[in-house]
């Protein structure tokens, strides 16, 4: 029995470190494996963050570029029906050009990252290149950002938009392979080294301007480019008496207009939404709806003020007048649509549709000629709603703000009118006067929208 008792405390003594080491063993091994898995899942998170926010690129990409079909029905609806065909012509041109435009020589120039030529103000000339076919996330340069080609997508919208801008203004008498030549000139130089300053992290970055997603950067730039337009193109012919009796040109069809308007309203969420440039957590999805619901209410609050100014001005509610007062609202949110609540922002878009409802016959008083609203809409709510940053982001100075329209609109005004004036001496700018009577259609297309109605 003592035998028995002996040989199983010997196996005990002997079994025991075995044991112990065992289980120390499967610790390590679970140790390891939770490492593991914790590298892994992190890893995962990573990948989903660099995707949602690539798709939060690409579907805000789409909604933009959406409102280049607003754009070309907004025009379309405002002009006479013997310029339709070619209001619709420039804005397919003028996509198509930015388009390559952006690519060649745009993208690169407003983010040159560590290649500016002269640092913070030029950036980088060469064409865009995007990740290689089945690219991984150890070959990715930013794997916490998004891809090269989402952001491409993305900003070549809004490189787009700024030309839509000039396009409506100087509508009804301006030469189509003029208006393209400028355009050329806009998207390629003009925008890009602008946007650079700031989106590109350049000088007015670190002077501290903030423009969320454009107010001045993409907004007032096409203003500024249409207004100098406007100023050398001089008014359509018949719009302004010698006595200074300003002669109503009414549109071709308000219900496209009123869908064109419809159309920017739906696609300024992914102008705004998608400019938050993030979507992989928590928080930056709720600021995207946040910008989604702050965008809404200024668009409605533009339109509401300018249906009741109209009304209390002239006696009668103006449709044309509430379409652009509803643009209004939105280019003034669009400096900064996160930081307000929607009182605010309300507040932001009405003032937006009221200086939308002054600036369209103070034009009138100086006889510049602005076919569609574009110079009120997008230049003067632009430059209201960048200073109006400052009532709700304590980031922001009322200097560096009115420092940063300045900058930009000096920069525009004259590359703009060296532009123009260029062309107007080497090509021509305007049509002949017959041609503008009988309409663009016509005589420099062929190609009437409306052939079975218009008769010049």
């Amino acid at each position: 029995m003592k035998l028995k008792n002996s040989l199983l405390l010997a196996s005990v003594a002997i079994l025991a470190p075995m044991l112990a080491y065992a289980q120390d063993a499967e610790e390590a091994t679970e140790a390891v494996e939770a490492v593991d898995m914790a590298t892994a899942l992190g890893a995962l998170n990573v990948e989903m963050v660099f995707i949602f926010n690539s798709l939060l690129f690409l579907l805000g990409g789409i909604l933009v570029f959406w409102m280049a079909a607003g754009f070309a029905m907004l025009e379309a609806g405002f002009v006479r029906s013997k310029n339709v065909t070619m209001q619709l012509t420039k804005n397919v041109g003028l996509f198509a050009i930015a388009a390559f435009l952006y690519y060649l020589i745009g993208f690169n120039l407003m983010y040159p990252g560590d290649g500016w030529m002269v640092e913070g103000w030029l950036g980088a000339f060469g064409p865009t290149v995007l990740e290689a076919v089945g690219v991984t996330a150890d070959a990715v340069d930013d794997v916490e950002y998004a891809s090269v080609g989402s952001d491409f997508f993305f900003q070549l919208m809004f490189c787009a938009t700024t030309a839509s801008i000039v396009s409506g203004a100087l509508a009804e008498r301006i030469k189509l392979n003029a208006f393209f030549v400028f355009v050329v000139v806009l998207t390629a130089l003009i925008y890009p080294v602008q946007a650079s300053w700031t989106w590109g992290e350049g000088f007015l970055d670190d002077a501290g301007f903030l423009d969320f997603a454009g107010s001045t950067i993409v907004h007032s730039v096409g203003g500024w480019a249409a207004l100098v337009g406007a100023l050398i193109l001089g008014p359509r012919i018949g719009k302004y008496a010698k006595d200074g009796k300003v002669n109503p040109i009414p549109g071709s069809n308000l219900a496209l207009a009123t869908l064109g308007m419809f159309i920017l309203w739906m696609g300024w969420f992914g102008f705004n939404g998608a400019s938050q440039l993030a979507m992989g957590t928590i928080s930056d999805v709720a600021d995207v709806s946040r910008i989604f619901a702050n965008t809404n209410a200024a668009a409605a609050a533009g339109a509401i003020a300018a249906l009741i100014l109209t009304q209390v001005m002239f006696k009668k509610a103006d449709l044309t007048l509430m379409l652009n007062g509803a643009l209004g609202g939105l280019v003034a949110i669009t400096a900064e649509p996160l930081t307000p609540g929607l009182g605010m922002a309300s507040l932001i878009g009405a003032i937006g549709g009221v200086i939308v409802v002054f600036a369209v016959p103070l034009l009138d008083k100086f006889k510049i000629d602005d076919v569609v609203g574009a110079i009120p809409v997008h230049l003067f709510a632009g430059i209201w709603g960048t200073l109006a940053v400052v009532l709700t982001n304590s980031d922001a100075s009322l200097g560096t703000q009115i420092y940063g329209i300045l900058v930009i609109g000096a920069f525009v005004v004259v590359a703009s009118a060296i532009a123009w004036l260029v062309i107007k001496a080497i090509m021509g700018l305007r049509v002949e006067a017959e041609a503008e009577v009988t309409g663009l259609d016509k005589t420099e297309l062929g190609m009437e929208a409306y052939p079975d109605f218009t008769r010049g």
